[in-house]
């Protein structure tokens, strides 16, 4: 049985948060949206923002940035790549490192620089 999670913001979309599936967490791309709809121009703070976003996606589906499986990162622009890291890896310290896959994709709307695409297990908490 699958079971879809609502967003955490309680906004209604035309897609889930997050759906659970056999002990695997599926999260929708993560934007560094701030809860008022701004959107950081540094690179560093959109990343902040984003891992943030995915948190709360993944917390009530019973998973968290410790039990990431997989992340595929989208960036508007692979120069900005040691920026990106830098405060990748500044929030994953202490953590393990999942696989990731890092792109550049044509276009954002906005400021919006990065999307964060996740997969995660059920915790064991």
């Amino acid at each position: 049985m699958t079971t879809l999670h609502p967003h955490p913001d309680g906004v209604e979309r035309p897609y889930a948060a997050a759906a659970v599936h056999q002990g695997v967490i599926y999260a929708c791309g993560q934007l560094p949206r701030a809860e008022d709809g701004s959107t950081p121009e540094d690179m560093a703070d959109q990343v902040e923002l984003a891992l943030d976003n995915l948190q709360r996606v993944l917390e009530p589906a019973g998973g968290g940035l410790d039990s990431l499986l997989k992340m595929t990162v989208f960036l508007a622009d692979l120069d900005e790549f040691d920026a990106y890291n830098d405060a990748y890896l500044k929030r994953f310290a202490g953590l393990r490192l999942p696989p990731r896959t890092t792109v550049e994709v044509a276009r954002f709307r906005g400021r919006t620089r990065i999307e964060i695409d996740a997969i995660a297990a059920v915790a064991d908490r």
